[in-house]
Formats: C-alpha cells, sequence, structure tokens
C-alpha cells in the first residue's frame, strides 16, 4: 500500500513541477515599416502586452489577451508612420562689395536693398554688385550642393554652395544648416611649389540658423586683398 502511494507522489511531481499556461493568452508577430520597434515598445507595452522585438528585421511579437493585443496594434499604427521631411529653398547671394566702379559683377536686386544699406553702415564700401546666385531645393535630412561658372577662361573661375544636412523647426519658423559652405573657386599664378596652376578659395563654412524669409549675411571674405570683399547673403524657405 505505500508503495502504491509512493509511485502516485512521484508520478504527481512533474505535474506539479509545470506551470499552466494563462488561459486567454495569444501572440502575435507585427511587422513594422517606418519606426524602429524598439522605439515604441515601452509605449506599447503600456497597453497590457509583453513584447519581444527585433530591430533588424523590424518585427515585434506581442502576447497578451485578444483585448490587449488590439488596443497594442492600434497604437502601433498611430506610432509607425513615415517621418514628415520638408523641401526648403536656400539661396545664397555673392555680392562683391569695393570702391571701383569697374568691379565684376552686375546691380544688386532690388529685394537686396535693404541688406546692401546695412553694409554700407558696417563697412565702408562705395560700391555693391551681384556677383552670383546659387539656389538648392533639398529635402530635410539631405546632402545637397550645387557650383556655377562665372567667367570663360580656362581653368575657369566658380562659385559653389553645399549644405550637408538641414532641418526644420517644429513651428517652421526656423532652418538650421549643418555644415554649410559658400564661395569662390578662383584660379591663380602658379609657383615651383604648386606647379602651373592652382585654385584659392574664398568664402565661408560654418553652421548657421535662418529665420523663414529672412535674408541674413552669413559671412564676409577677402577678394584682392582688403580693396574688396565677398558678401554672402543667404535665405531659406519653407516648401509645404
Amino acid at each position: 500500500m505505500k508503495r502504491i502511494v509512493l509511485w502516485a507522489v512521484l508520478l504527481a511531481a512533474p505535474a506539479a513541477a509545470q506551470t499552466p499556461a494563462p488561459t486567454g493568452q495569444i501572440t502575435k508577430l507585427v511587422t513594422l515599416r517606418n519606426t524602429e520597434p524598439r522605439a515604441i515598445e515601452s509605449m506599447v507595452q503600456m497597453f497590457g502586452v509583453r513584447i519581444n522585438s527585433n530591430n533588424q528585421m523590424k518585427t515585434m511579437a506581442i502576447s497578451g489577451t485578444a483585448e490587449s493585443i488590439a488596443a497594442a496594434e492600434a497604437a502601433i499604427k498611430q506610432l509607425d508612420v513615415a517621418p514628415t521631411q520638408k523641401n526648403i529653398d536656400l539661396t545664397v547671394y555673392f555680392v562683391v562689395g569695393g570702391d571701383q566702379a569697374t568691379m565684376a559683377g552686375g546691380a544688386v536686386p532690388q529685394d537686396l536693398r535693404d541688406v546692401i544699406t546695412q553694409l554700407k553702415g558696417a563697412f565702408t564700401f562705395k560700391e555693391y554688385k551681384m556677383l552670383d546666385v546659387l539656389t538648392l531645393r533639398t529635402r530635410a535630412g539631405s546632402v545637397a550642393k550645387t557650383s556655377s561658372i562665372l567667367n570663360a577662361a580656362s581653368p575657369a573661375q566658380t562659385s559653389q554652395f553645399s549644405i550637408y544636412n538641414a532641418t526644420v523647426s517644429e513651428d517652421g519658423t526656423t532652418i538650421r544648416i549643418d555644415r554649410m559652405h559658400a564661395g569662390l573657386r578662383i584660379p591663380v599664378g602658379g609657383s615651383a611649389q604648386k606647379g602651373p596652376e592652382y585654385f584659392a578659395d574664398s568664402g565661408i563654412d560654418q553652421d548657421v540658423d535662418v529665420k523663414e524669409g529672412q535674408k541674413v549675411v552669413v559671412g564676409r571674405s577677402s577678394l584682392a586683398g582688403p580693396q574688396q570683399a565677398l558678401f554672402l547673403i543667404l535665405t531659406a524657405h519653407v516648401i509645404q
């Protein structure tokens, strides 16, 4: 009789050690298209589900009741959206200041007259001429660059404008430009050290914040010594 009881206890022990699965629990695999799963994991867990995420496969295995999984899926749908990337128009004006009326360039356009008036109040140059205008339309978060040939010489003088990245503030009023370069690439005479021909760069490299639609003097660089200067005027517009 004791042996029968002992065997019954031994047979019952493994069954007692097993933890039964919670009733009503299901698991569902969800694939995300835009957002990294781990970036929204903590928010989705608020709906009472357990999550196992894989960023590389962009999947989330969610476990819980049918009701909690339905709520979690609805939350994922709202969170898994493509980021809004706005287009930005950037224009840089190359304005030369000096005392000689024979300087290269044309008349400064009327919409820059207020900026030129400010420059005249800060510098002693008598003449200001428009040397070139370069425009970029780029998407926020993208690299962009452009250039222009300024004369028919060989090699030619060129103007250059490039950015590493541009972002728009949440309220859309400020454009942040990272690693902007704007300037001239000027061929100059050669030398024994540098060879028969080489180029000199005149311009600026910097990060800058520009208000939507505002014209900002973002830099000044010398040309042909102190007698002339290159002024770079930047304006930015967000394209909705």
